[in-house]
């Protein structure tokens, strides 16, 4: 009854051992899968880009249906705001993974460039004057270059605080006292207003070359004032170099109209980038996952949205005066690593990690089955005593009970084996003792009278 008793707990043992590693599979492999699944799982990144149908809530939108339609690994999710200044002000307070915004609009410290989306340049024109009744003779502009403009009135099209900064610095360095220069600002709803107020002597505008706002201006302007002259900005150059935020650039000939031509030559001028940022703690994999796949439908975004800007990649130069995110340049320079490049240190310090619970988990097993091996070793130290015992047994229900206490000795060693305790050879060596009591007892059992049935049924055992 113990027999049957102490088997069936083993018999329970073994089967909750099995369980035990049926349960940790199943929970590996669920962790695996809900890896696998999460890493598969597309990343979306949230975008701040502004005012309300703007060109550039148009280009965002539309990068984000094609991302969608494409079922790319990163998708995007515009959150419209009033504006540039707004979505620069979620980025730094971190409700936003990007931002739609201007080089030279106060960014935060920790900001970095994605793509360049556009280059905003700056015109700078002055009425010419009608025409006297009665006459085709074209009068002769009262302001002639950026100089001239010393005590005059100006008037700026956009709201933003940027672009008088930027008309500040473009008359500083043409050695122009901005002091006793005038500014008015109009919104870009206004123009209609700005072109018919004679008291301004020029006017200004900051956007891209094919903005229909900086057209309107400059044909509004035409109609009501005569021809613009359009007034180059000579120090371009050294203003680039003074400051990185801003770039020198060319107005070509006629690309506002080339009828008549406007301008009627190339004119020099400064730019300033638009582009998406990001913070610099935004992942390197994420950010450099989105530049690719922007640069990859830059064709289908241009089909899709025909006035969509020409896209650039952004300075990758550790000095530049906007850093490149280091995942931005990693793409652009072609130095992007591979998931095994980016991750093999993990994979070995996991192997690692794994080896050492492996060599802890036979350890602590060896240190868990140390009772039942020092069992197996009192039982095959008792074998080996009862070998000299039945020698001297003294009758044949001596012998029977020896026979008993091997058998049960041969138990517990096959339990052992089969709860990984001992080794094989452990058990051989238990063999050979019992097959040397079962000699010594039949011999016994000889000198005691046995009948050979009964030696020969001990033998066959």
């Amino acid at each position: 009854m113990n027999s049957n008793s102490r088997t069936s707990r083993r018999r329970r043992k073994r089967r909750s051992y099995a369980l035990l590693i049926l349960a940790g599979g199943l929970l590996l492999f669920g962790i695996a899968a809900s890896t696998l699944y999460l890493y598969l799982q597309p990343t979306i990144l949230r975008i701040a880009v502004g005012p309300p149908n703007s060109d550039d809530q148009k280009l965002v939108q539309t990068l984000a249906q094609i991302f969608a339609r494409e079922r790319s690994s990163i998708r995007i999710t515009p959150i419209t705001t009033a504006g540039s200044v707004e979505s620069i002000a979620l980025l730094a307070a971190g409700k936003t993974d990007l931002a739609v915004a201007r080089g030279d609009l106060g960014l935060p410290a920790n900001a970095e460039s994605v793509i360049i989306l556009r280059k905003n340049v700056v015109v700078l024109w002055a009425p010419a004057g009608l025409p006297a009744k009665g006459t085709k003779r074209q009068p002769v502009p009262k302001v002639k270059s950026i100089t001239e403009l010393a005590g005059r009135r100006i008037g700026v099209v956009g709201r933003t605080e940027a672009n008088v900064k930027l008309l500040r610095v473009i008359l500083s360095e043409s050695g122009v006292n901005v002091d006793n220069i005038a500014v008015t600002q109009f919104a870009t709803n206004q123009i209609a207003e700005m072109a018919r107020d004679t008291t301004l002597d020029a006017y200004m505008t900051v956007g891209p070359l094919e903005s229909k706002i900086t057209r309107d201006a400059i044909s509004a302007t035409a109609a009501s004032r005569g021809e613009p002259k359009f007034l180059p900005i000579e120090v371009s150059e050294a203003i680039a170099k003074k400051h990185q935020l801003y770039e020198s650039e060319e107005i070509p000939a006629s690309i506002f109209s080339s009828s008549p031509a406007r301008p009627d030559e190339k004119v020099d001028t400064v730019s300033v980038n638009h582009l998406i940022i990001a913070p610099r703690t935004l992942s390197d994999t994420k950010v450099g996952a989105f530049a690719r796949q922007v640069f990859n439908v830059r064709q289908q975004l241009a089909r899709e949205l025909p006035n969509a800007p020409k896209i650039e990649k952004p300075d990758t130069d550790k000095d530049a005066a906007l850093p490149a995110h280091e995942g931005a340049a990693a793409y652009f320079d072609g130095n992007e690593r591979t998931f095994l490049e980016k991750y093999t240190d993990y994979i070995w310090g996991i192997i690692l990690v794994l080896s050492g619970l492996g060599s802890v988990g036979a350890w602590l097993r060896h240190y868990w089955k140390g009772d039942e091996r020092e069992q197996y070793e009192t039982h095959r130290d008792n074998l080996l005593e009862l070998i000299s015992r039945v020698r001297e047994a003294d009758s044949l229900d001596h012998l029977t009970a020896m026979q008993s206490q091997a058998d049960e000795m041969l138990r517990e060693a096959l339990y052992c084996y089969e709860d990984g305790t001992i080794e094989e050879g452990d058990l051989s060596a238990m063999g050979l003792a019992l097959r040397q009591f079962h000699d010594a007892a039949a011999d016994r059992r000889t000198a005691l009278g046995s009948g050979a049935p009964d030696m020969l049924r001990m033998r066959a055992m």
